[in-house]
């Protein structure tokens, strides 16, 4: 953790909301994601914010008090704010303002490793930004800028009508860098679809164990080590969607993706910009949503979850609901009840048991067939051993004889040497 660490106040507007308790507990762990102390938590209840400050005047002093009081410079306020309650708060307090949806962008951007992501970030706060933009911030937008003279503009433009059209220039920019990486991901699904594999994604809120649960699946089936996903005990460790192959013992073989995860309050600009990474979910034949069974709130990371698919439009795809963490929470595990799945991602019979609920799951339309292929066609029983798993053999004078569950298109091509029950 950085030695300046910055010291910071969290603040919120209790509206009797249900969830208010946990998204403030979730705030505070944000302001940690991203190397900061919350020294204070102060909460004010109002039925709605106060569109100029949103807090009421004397909640701000409060704030203002109790940051000089711990040696804060800083309050992040538990809500995406205007950029008037913004500059406003900022003279009240004589503090730094942090809205939840700049300190979500903060994270990204320090997590931010391949190119894609961090186009994608660069957009959201672009975007973000952009209805924020006041005369002040002239120098840092310029130097934000893509280059290039102004000598052609109109003489009256002012310097934010300047400031917007550079940022929404750079925008642009960016967008078609990120359709051309889009373009990319997009040939290589079809590649995959068109290979018939089947594909599951792990879906869920960050820090429930989704990277854990990647890589204790990749350790069991034997993948090598250069194989594993980065996992940290940590809100938004990754933002890469990463994509491995599974090949299991009976032949049968997956695609497995681990997508980034899900917050309460996600800002819509970043839902947007990682609608592209996310597009893996959206292709699946089956979602995992790993949830982190030991906290009280699973309920709320649960709803987030599939509010935020419904936003990026994925639905009616089969979902195993997976409650990670059975260890700490105490259950007993593994244990499989409809849809409902206990687990942990650190023991071998949970992976084992969660391996046989995805295989159920996602080769439900395998066949079982008997063929017998003649000696001089053994190319056809080179392709059964290899794409489909064995049940039976028995060599004939007329050929070998194969009983083998299969997929349905390699089944089709094999129908000449159907042996009828």
């Amino acid at each position: 953790m950085p030695q300046d660490i910055t010291r910071v106040v969290i603040a919120g507007i209790d509206n009797e909301i249900e969830n208010f308790s946990y998204t403030m507990q979730e705030l505070k762990a944000l302001a940690q994601a991203n190397y900061m102390k919350v020294v204070m938590e102060i909460s004010q209840k109002l039925p709605k914010p106060v569109s100029g400050t949103y807090f009421g005047t004397g909640k701000a002093e409060e704030i203002k008090n109790a940051a000089l009081a711990s040696e804060a410079e800083t309050v992040i306020v538990n809500d995406e704010l205007t950029p008037t309650q913004i500059r406003n708060l900022e003279k009240l307090t004589d503090l730094t303002v942090i809205d939840r949806t700049a300190l979500i962008l903060q994270i990204f951007a320090s997590r931010a490793r391949t190119k894609e992501a961090k186009l994608q970030v660069q957009i959201a706060q672009l975007q973000y930004q952009l209805p924020r933009l006041h005369t002040s911030s002239a120098t840092k937008l310029d130097q934000q800028s893509a280059g290039g003279g102004y000598s052609n503009r109109g003489a009256g433009e002012t310097k934010l009508e300047l400031n917007r059209r550079v940022i929404e220039k750079r925008i642009s920019h960016l967008k078609a860098q990120l359709k051309d990486i889009d373009k990319d991901h997009q040939i290589q699904r079809k590649q995959r679809d068109s290979s018939g594999i089947k594909t599951v994604a792990l879906v869920g809120y960050t820090n429930a164990g989704k990277s854990t649960t990647m890589n204790g699946l990749l350790r069991l089936t034997g993948q090598e080590d250069d194989k594993q996903v980065f996992e940290k005990d940590m809100l938004f460790a990754t933002l890469d969607t990463s994509v491995r192959k599974i090949h299991f013992k009976d032949n049968k073989e997956i695609l497995l993706s681990d997508t980034v995860g899900f917050v309460s309050k996600l800002p819509h600009q970043l839902v947007k910009s990682f609608r592209s990474t996310l597009a893996e979910a959206a292709q699946a034949d089956l979602l995992i949503q790993v949830i982190d069974g030991s906290d009280e709130n699973a309920r709320d990371m649960i709803a987030t979850t599939e509010e935020t698919l419904k936003e990026i439009g994925v639905t009616e795809i089969p979902m195993i609901y997976a409650y990670n963490k059975a260890d700490l929470a105490g259950q007993s595990y593994p244990l499989l009840a409809g849809d409902s799945f206990t687990y942990s991602a650190r023991d071998q019979a949970s992976l084992e048991a969660l391996i046989d609920l995805i295989k159920k799951e996602v080769f439900a339309d395998y066949e079982t067939h008997t063929y017998l292929i003649p000696f001089d066609q053994g190319r056809y029983v080179e392709a059964l051993n290899q794409n489909a798993e064995i049940l039976a053999t028995e060599y004939l004078p007329e050929g070998t004889q194969i009983t083998a569950n299969l997929a349905q298109d390699l089944a089709g091509k094999l129908q000449t040497f159907l042996v009828q029950a």
